[in-house]
């Protein structure tokens, strides 16, 4: 257990496998107070010491979920907003079937296309969170606008707009295959002016 517990905050079934832990140990680990289940595939190491983030939470009980939204603009610096949840897209025919008490998700259901464009992986030490690039942060936060706030929309879009590494041009793409360039432009052309 020692080869994982610095660096691996939640693990899976098979990880524990290609170890070389049969079910039999894995469920002693879990009776010794090692590990705690957290759903059929995935445990939490209770003696990992590295550091605390509650992304790394969302991407064990939302596994095929992405990080998006006031999350994720928060992630970027894109808002002094500090949200009190973690915001995670998934698949509308996925289903989320245990959230803990904290962090606080709040799942939203995107459809396919929405959720194959802009997802990225991010790696932090032996953990890992997938989230959506800025790009694809700035286009949902615009095209959800009337569930976020106009505030925090424009907030965004200002401090994104302020970035020396924003690529206007993915941004535009983005918001076509989303079929939302429209909106996007119009946001756009109002702070611009």
């Amino acid at each position: 257990m020692n080869a994982i517990a610095e660096n691996k905050k939640f693990i899976t079934t098979a990880e524990l496998k290609n170890m070389g832990y049969s079910y039999y140990r894995i469920g002693q680990l879990e009776k010794a107070g090692l590990l705690a289940r957290v759903n059929r595939s995935t445990y939490e190491n209770l003696i990992y010491k590295g550091d605390e983030n509650d992304f790394f939470s969302a991407e064990a009980y939302v596994p095929d979920g992405v990080i998006c939204l006031m999350s994720a603009a928060r992630y970027y610096g894109l808002t002094n907003f500090l949200p009190d949840t973690v915001d995670v897209a998934i698949e509308r025919k996925k289903k989320v079937n245990t959230l803990p008490k904290w962090p606080r998700i709040k799942v939203f259901y995107f459809d396919a296309v929405r959720m194959d464009i802009g997802a990225t992986e991010i790696k932090d030490g032996g953990n890992s969170f997938h989230i959506f690039d800025i790009e694809k942060t700035v286009v949902d936060i615009i095209y959800y606008r009337n569930k976020i706030g106009i505030e925090e929309t424009s907030e965004v879009l200002r401090n994104y707009l302020k970035r020396k590494d924003r690529q206007v041009d993915r941004l535009y793409a983005y918001a076509k295959k989303l079929r939302c360039e429209k909106v996007v432009r119009t946001y756009l052309e109002v702070l611009v002016s």
